[in-house]
């Protein structure tokens, strides 16, 4: 595989010490750390439901998948040992790793992969991948042999299977996951106090588990920004990644703490749900992305942490373009289009946004660069429980801010059901050849052309590509700088 790529906790709950007094945590430092998390996961099982927060507690912790993508975006062997590509690069065959047992005793094997992928792509399924499952067929050669045959030719297939949605999971206990999770990984679930923390410990029974430094890892839920940077200054915290960066500056210079600024592949948008007038018209589409100021959007949401984006895609990813200057900030010519469309201003819409700071900061800059054209947006701050069923599963919403953080979400505009409910038979027609393209010029230039279909369409408001800043103790070492996938890899961290 190519080398490429890529809170629902109170104030007052964020803001509450940790049980046990600094000076015992101190003593217990070297073997366990404490992890602050904006988003609280709606549940653990990553192949269920779309949260990138799921992921963060579980992947390559609780569960494993077949390979493991790494901080620099590379591909490695997980719990398979390695896998051949087939000339026609439609077919992989995997080697499974021998010796592995889930955390409930049982074996890993060839038939818990075809499981897990089947699962995935059953009828019933609600992985935000299932699309990918179900063009692959899972043939068991033998018991530590699997044979992916894939419908269309897809390159990042690797990259894929190396994502929570991918994890492999125990057949008789994958029901129970979302709260009762059970994989192969080095940590278990002990204990989960909802709304405040969880903790995992290290499982004596993975297969290499003197390797493990961290024996303990306790991940705190905490939003608001002041409670999340008090927790770090107390000590009650060791570790906050993707930390508000509005927080960041009392943090600088201080040498208890390393400050890391790290990549991402996610885009930060606008989103727009096109089942809503007067929103399915390209010219209202685009006059409120020309109403939009990008650099003053990436200073009042994300306090310059970005950089700016024309289409739904990020500079570094392959065959990227610079949209930008399709829809460019405009407020005359927003004006223009509006009346154009026929919309008599005041033209009001709801922003629907979820707790992270960047969406609700974000927030208020749009309400004032939407006031120029007309638009009265009026704010509706939810928790992010409620904006997965409410926005993003019963598609009731306006307009939203939100960050899509998955490197290879490209196909979401191809999806009829998908929550801002973007269709054009242009798009599905290149984004299938994309998928059935294995010479990799001519997939970055399709790529390309994806690129400004979507810009052109004004699918969303493409705002910026965030950067991601950490804030940890000083001592902590592993932890990953850059982000192709949303990921707390507690195995490769440890105390220096």
């Amino acid at each position: 595989m190519p080398n490429r790529r890529t809170v629902l906790a109170s104030s007052a709950l964020a803001a509450a010490p940790l049980v046990l007094p600094a000076a015992v945590f101190a003593q217990t430092r070297k073997n366990a750390i404490v992890l602050g998390m904006t988003l609280e996961p709606a549940g653990l099982d990553p192949t269920a439901a779309a949260a990138s927060s799921i992921a963060e507690v579980t992947l390559y912790n609780l569960y494993e998948t077949l390979t493991k993508i790494n901080a620099d975006g590379s591909v490695t062997p997980l719990l398979a040992e390695r896998w051949v590509v087939s000339p026609d690069l439609k077919t992989l065959t995997f080697q499974l790793r021998r010796g592995v047992k889930f955390h409930n005793g049982e074996p890993f094997d060839a038939q818990a992969v075809k499981f897990s992928f089947e699962r995935a792509a059953g009828e019933k399924s609600t992985n935000k991948d299932k699309r990918l499952f179900a063009n692959l067929q899972v043939q068991v050669a033998d018991t530590h042999t699997v044979v992916l045959v894939s419908a269309e030719i897809d390159p990042d297939l690797p990259f894929l299977l190396g994502q929570a949605t991918a994890v492999i999971v125990e057949p008789k206990s994958a029901d129970g996951n979302a709260t009762q999770p059970v994989g192969t990984g080095p940590y278990r679930l002990t204990s989960y106090n909802r709304g405040a923390s969880l903790v995992l410990e290290a499982w004596d029974g993975y297969r290499n588990a003197a390797a493990i430094p961290l024996k303990k890892a306790t991940f705190r839920f905490i939003g608001d920004p002041a409670a999340q940077g008090a927790a770090l200054q107390a000590g009650d915290v060791d570790i906050f990644a993707r930390f508000a960066p509005r927080s960041v500056p009392q943090f600088k210079g201080n040498p208890r703490f390393q400050v890391v600024v790290g990549g991402s592949r996610a885009k930060t948008i606008v989103a727009i749900n096109h089942r809503r007038k007067p929103l399915d018209d390209v010219r209202v589409r685009r006059a409120i992305s020309a109403a939009i100021d990008r650099k003053a959007m990436i200073e009042g949401a994300a306090d310059g942490y970005g950089v700016p984006i024309g289409s739904h895609y990020v500079p570094g990813a392959l065959g990227y373009v610079d949209t930008t200057g399709i829809n460019p900030f405009d407020v005359n010519k927003a004006k223009a289009l509006l009346a154009e469309a026929g919309v008599k201003t005041p033209l009001e819409l709801t922003v629907t946004l979820p707790p992270t700071p960047y969406a609700r900061q974000g927030g208020e800059v749009l309400v004032a660069q939407l006031a120029r054209i007309g638009i009265v947006a009026k704010l509706q701050n939810v928790e992010w429980a409620q904006w997965l069923s409410g926005t993003y599963g019963n598609k009731n919403y306006d307009l939203s801010i939100i960050s899509h953080v998955e490197p290879f979400d490209l196909g979401n505009y191809a999806k009829a059901d998908y929550y801002w409910g973007y269709r054009s038979p242009a798009f599905d027609a290149l984004y299938d050849k994309i998928r059935s393209t294995g010479d990799g010029a001519e997939r970055a230039r399709l790529l390309g052309d994806a690129q400004r279909l979507l810009a052109q369409d004004a699918a969303n408001v493409f705002l910026y590509q965030p950067q991601w800043v950490t804030v940890a103790h000083k001592n902590l070492k592993g932890f990953w700088k850059d982000m192709p996938i949303f990921v707390n890899d507690l195995g490769a961290m440890a105390w220096a």
